[in-house]
């Protein structure tokens, strides 16, 4: 029986990826057109994730300023909210709108704010908010209830939908949809891999 339920898991993710590679391919195409333009133009990404989806915020960011799975240039990403003091703000309780205070003082326009939430918050839509204050594009994450996202979204943004409301599915689809935005950059800045190339295990 627990055997059972442990495979189920294994089972359910790579039903759910299937169903991914066709609901949220488009959408991840388009995010990656935007994320480029920004990169082109002179911006850089701020990513932004609460709880589970701040650690895929860390690694997407981490892979652009490192690397993915190949060696390129540094690419400019900022995790928002990543620092211990990042909550810190005089005057102001709770780190939603400490968050919103780094945005408005990092993000210009050009950049792209991304958003990862699982579910949408009142922190995400404010961060949203913010960012077209700050005439930036915005590619939100979320899962099958994206709640009032589509409606705060400009056309210029990208919504991508995983079609689950199950938390660790959509973290997981979250994962390799990350992922596939940092192939696709690197593959639009550094063109298709050779067979000599070595990639990353």
């Amino acid at each position: 029986m627990l055997l059972h339920r442990i495979q189920q898991h294994f089972v359910d993710g790579a039903d759910l990826q299937y169903q991914c590679a066709q609901a949220v391919g488009p959408a991840l195409e388009a995010a990656a057109a935007a994320l480029l333009a920004g990169l082109t133009g002179g911006g850089k990404a701020l990513v932004w994730g609460a709880g589970v989806s701040a650690v895929l915020a860390q690694a997407f960011v981490a892979q652009w300023v490192g690397r993915f799975e190949r060696e390129r240039p540094e690419l400019p990403a900022l995790a928002l909210g990543g620092h211990p003091l990042a909550g810190v703000t005089a005057g102001v309780d709770g780190a939603g709108p400490a968050v919103v205070r780094q945005l408005r003082a990092l993000g210009v326009p050009g950049d792209v704010l991304v958003v990862i939430a699982a579910a949408p918050t009142a922190d995400a839509l404010a961060l949203i908010a913010a960012a077209h204050e700050r005439e930036m594009v915005v590619v939100a994450l979320t899962g099958a209830r994206p709640g009032e996202l589509p409606d705060v979204l400009k056309d210029t943004d990208v919504l991508v939908t995983v079609p689950t409301e199950r938390p660790a599915r959509v973290y997981e689809a979250h994962l390799v949809a990350l992922h596939a935005l940092c192939d696709a950059i690197d593959v639009q800045l550094l063109g298709e891999e050779t067979e000599t190339e070595n990639l990353e295990p």
